[in-house]
């Protein structure tokens, strides 16, 4: 078990979704298990939810990373972060701009969680050519074409 693997570096969910507006999407996050700093718990950026969409890439990290786990570039480290000790049950909702992240699992027990995103029947469909998201569009068409034995695959 390769400890990194755990970890989903800090990052804006609205990265991952070419539609708008944001504010009509809303991300939960439930803990399944106990989450704590030391089974790495959800982190969170108080009020970067105000702040515009982020250049995104894979964690420059040793090792390997999740497939489509980006992080943001260009992190700020002085920013204040807040752990979101939760128990079993507990749910958090939050915006797609705020910036969040989960640590690595120090304890031989699990962090079990379900997220879920919701979105308004009001958003639509943006294309994502010549954004910050252009390059996981390529990556995701690239995967389901190499899966699925597709020829072309369209975003919509």
């Amino acid at each position: 078990a390769d400890k990194q693997t755990f970890l989903h570096p800090m990052h804006q969910d609205l990265h991952y979704f070419p539609f708008r507006p944001a504010d009509r999407i809303v991300c939960s996050w439930t803990a399944m298990e106990r989450a704590d700093e030391e089974n790495g718990c959800l982190v969170v950026q108080p009020g970067t939810h105000k702040e515009p969409l982020k250049p995104h890439d894979y964690p420059k990290w040793e090792g390997k990373a999740n497939k489509l786990f980006h992080g943001l570039l260009d992190e700020n480290e002085k920013s204040p972060r807040v752990h979101l000790v939760m128990e079993k049950g507990d749910t958090v909702f939050f915006h797609p701009l705020l910036i969040h992240g989960s640590g690595i699992n120090k304890t031989p027990g699990f962090r079990k969680s379900i997220s879920c995103h919701f979105a308004s029947s009001e958003c639509y469909y943006i294309d994502v050519k010549n954004t910050t998201q252009e390059h996981l569009e390529k990556e995701l068409i690239e995967m389901v074409r190499k899966k699925y034995n597709m020829t072309s695959v369209e975003l919509r």
